[in-house]
């Protein structure tokens, strides 16, 4: 008996057909990622690719069922191809220990693929596959979990809404005089830790951290320049280290020196509790009995002084890999820097220690190492379960873009309650102002070598495109040309590094039937010298920018609204997602037709039927609407 019988039975030959044959791709290997690949290797897809940068944690042993023991601190990709492989031995599988945001992940890459599934856990690498599958013009399964709650959508260029159409929450950032002079809440300890302390001795100048908001104001102005100040000091306190006193130095400048600066602040603390500022001789003597070990014990809340040895013991260690890794950097290579990891027991220890002596300094509720990871590490619980239903609605979903039946595709919403756990609603169009997918992707051919930017401006978008002279070229932020910036002009490509792959963004800037943004992946080709060194491939229609959108109206918006996301999912919309109100009306009917009749007549209507039909090669169609 064939392996592929009843899944022929159930799909039907042609789309079975299609299946074998198809080249797809998914972007990550973790919780949604195990139970997806899993799904389609035993549904039988042809050829399987599959990115992820991440390794195997101890914690993801408990729903990553692909991942053993053994497997720790192994590649995420390599070790889910070797398992799965062992499901369907006809199934072709590819992996990639690396980023999909690097260069060899390219347009045309993505263009290879029928079909894309995104089981990725990041706004950021959403956003990029988003973006890339539009560039290569591929479907993309987009699917997201957070604890019981989980969404699958289904995305295709032109055709309905993207990852970006719907804006999403930004990343959750701390004013930094809260996190630096009046943290009130353990989280702000432990942005502190992590962002702030660790970075300063150990990384980067906290100005880059995304976590700390340096907006200043009238009333602030004063205490950001002061906190400026502490930092300054404390990167020269960074130079002793390897030395001895190095522990000290660092615990007393940022748990003994800046604590008495801020207690002399009397007027901050008439309302609230003054921050009490620690001894190290005298923390030293009270942890002569906690040794190492107290860090592996991390579900237990440790009292200050195991704090106290946790914090010294993981700053040596950290102190040491950092020389060792000047020592082995190449002379004239950036200084050697140390990342906040929260899978790493080095760091994640000197952010725990740091940041519960912080709550104890402020009388705030110290938290154990465990809870401490998932706050650092803005981990969201995840459930087996839900990303078991999650990457089976993927597939279902995929099946309908397989059979060129975009209509009948659904944005699925998996919710905890006691009616309908799974609920859905039509895909949405585009929005007209989305400026991921409301932009025209096209391509460019350039000898990167011969080409100037003037060809760009005059051959190609003043001649052939119909611009006029208000429009700019940017590459992401940087700004190449406008009609006040024309010092770039007869710099080739090479030389501005605008090489294969490169995203050029041309905004026409008229004041009447300006065109959409344009968006251009660069091709590099060698060309003849009597040949013009940049080209369109092909003849390109760009549309006009639609109206901007009407104002509210009584306090309502006359277009969708704001959809808040945690993790990638929807955890509501302006037109009902979740739930509608005739969903509600009609499920009484829909419970009694469905358990009151064994077979209903065939619908006349287009709808799906059940039928089998052996004799035929026929398929058991299933409804999942």
């Amino acid at each position: 008996m064939a392996r592929d019988k009843y899944a022929q039975k159930s799909l039907g030959s042609e789309l079975q057909g299609r299946i074998k044959e198809a080249r797809v791709l998914m972007v990550g290997a973790g919780g949604i990622g195990c139970e997806l690949l899993k799904n389609l290797v035993l549904t039988g897809f042809g050829e399987i690719h599959i990115v992820d940068l991440d390794t195997i944690d101890l914690s993801n042993l408990n729903r990553q069922f692909l991942f053993r023991n053994e497997h720790i601190k192994k590649s995420k990709a390599l070790v889910a191809k070797e398992s799965a492989g062992r499901f369907n031995p006809n199934v072709k599988i590819e992996a990639y220990h690396e980023n999909i945001k690097d260069g060899r992940f390219n347009v045309a890459w993505f263009k290879t693929f029928q079909i894309v599934f995104n089981a990725l856990d990041n706004l950021d690498a959403r956003r990029h596959v988003n973006k890339m599958c539009l560039a290569a013009n591929v479907p993309l399964i987009e699917s997201g979990t957070t604890g019981f709650n989980g969404q699958v959508q289904v995305i295709k260029k032109g055709e309905t809404e993207c990852y970006d159409c719907t804006p999403k929450d930004p990343p959750k950032s701390f004013p930094v005089c809260t996190i630096r002079s009046t943290p009130s809440q353990p989280i702000h300890c432990i942005v502190w830790g992590k962002s702030y302390l660790f970075a300063e001795i150990f990384g980067t100048s906290e100005d880059e951290a995304p976590e700390l908001d340096h907006s200043e104001d009238a009333e602030n102005a004063n205490e950001v320049a002061n906190l400026r100040k502490e930092a300054q000091a404390l990167k020269r306190i960074r130079s002793s280290m390897g030395s001895e006193d190095f522990p000290r130095l660092v615990f007393e400048k940022v748990f003994k020196e800046d604590i008495e600066r801020l207690r002399s602040m009397e007027d901050m603390w008439k309302t609230k509790r003054a921050p009490e500022a620690l001894d190290y001789d005298k923390l030293t003597q009270e942890a002569l009995g906690s040794g190492p070990a107290v860090a592996s014990q991390d579900q237990v809340v440790w009292n200050t002084a195991e704090n106290f040895a946790v914090f010294v013991d993981s700053l040596r260690r950290l102190s040491n890999r950092l020389e060792e890794t000047r020592a082995q950097a190449d002379v004239g290579n950036s200084a050697p820097i140390l990342t906040f990891d929260k899978d790493d027991a080095d760091t994640l220890d000197f952010v725990a220690a740091s940041a519960n002596l912080r709550s104890h300094i402020f009388g705030i509720e110290t938290r154990s190492k465990f809870d401490i990871k998932q706050m650092a590490g803005n981990i969201i619980p995840a459930i087996a379960t839900t990303n078991a239903m999650t990457a089976g609605l993927c597939v279902l979903q995929a099946f309908k873009v397989m059979r060129d039946q975009l209509d009948k595709a659904k944005m699925v919403f998996l919710t905890r309650g006691t009616e309908r756990v799974i609920s859905s609603e039509g895909l949405r169009p585009p929005n007209p102002h989305c400026a991921t997918c409301g932009v025209a992707y096209a391509t460019l051919i350039v000898d990167t070598k011969r080409a100037k930017l003037s060809d760009l401006v005059e051959d190609v978008l003043k001649q052939q495109l119909g611009y006029g002279e208000d429009f700019s070229v940017k590459r992401e932020n940087d700004l190449l040309y406008d009609v006040d910036e024309d010092v770039h002009l007869d710099k080739t490509f090479e030389e501005l590094g605008l090489k294969a792959d490169t995203f050029i963004t041309v905004f026409d800037e008229a004041d009447d039937d300006a065109k959409v943004d344009v968006l251009f992946s660069v091709i590099e080709k060698e060309s003849d010298n009597d040949a013009k060194p940049i080209s369109l491939p092909e003849d390109l229609k760009i549309a006009k920018k639609p109206k901007a959108p009407a104002p509210e109206v009584n306090g309502h918006a006359t277009m969708n609204g704001t959809v808040p996301v945690t993790n990638g999912v929807t955890t509501g919309t302006a037109n009902g997602a979740t739930k509608r109100k005739a969903d509600e009306a009609d499920l009484e009917d829909d419970i009694v037709r469905k358990k009151g009749k064994v077979m209903e007549e065939p619908k006349q209507n287009g709808d799906d039927v059940v039928i089998v039909d052996d004799a035929n090669d026929g398929a058991i169609v299933i409804d999942d609407d």
